[in-house]
């Protein structure tokens, strides 16, 4: 009988280490979808930036535009993140290399992931976590 209390002690210990490891895995996972959106955002302000060289720059209001980097509604929206969770922060199309910086913040998708809130995107391919 004791055996078996030790056998539970000790996989009851195991269960809560390996639980809040286990939920860090998840949200890491979550973030891919909205990585590569943000990616794509990207390659679509680079592509932009070869036909506008003299400007002017994209906006937020320019992602779901004909005339901006012409994605539609329902693009950018999986199971975790949803075309409004996409902004540009900075952009430059007139400098070389472009500048840039996509923020995605983690609001309106269906089971979006808590931590962190958001991601930032550079032009270098910079990931960077925010607060």
């Amino acid at each position: 009988m004791v055996e078996l209390m030790v056998v539970v002690l000790i996989v009851g210990i195991l269960a809560g280490v390996a639980i809040p490891m286990l939920r860090g895995r998840i949200d890491s996972a979550r973030w891919s979808e909205g990585k590569v959106m943000m990616g794509t955002i990207g390659t679509a302000i680079r592509a932009y930036a070869g036909d506008h060289l003299a400007g002017p720059s994209p906006t937020t209001a320019d992602i779901f535009s004909a005339s901006g980097l012409g994605f539609e509604g329902g693009d950018l929206t999986g199971r975790f993140f949803a075309d409004l969770d996409f902004s540009i922060e900075v952009c430059d199309v007139t400098t070389s290399p472009v500048q840039y910086r996509i923020r995605c913040d983690a609001v309106h998708g269906i089971e979006p992931p808590t931590n962190p809130p958001a991601y930032t995107l550079d032009q270098s391919g910079n990931f960077a976590a925010v607060p």
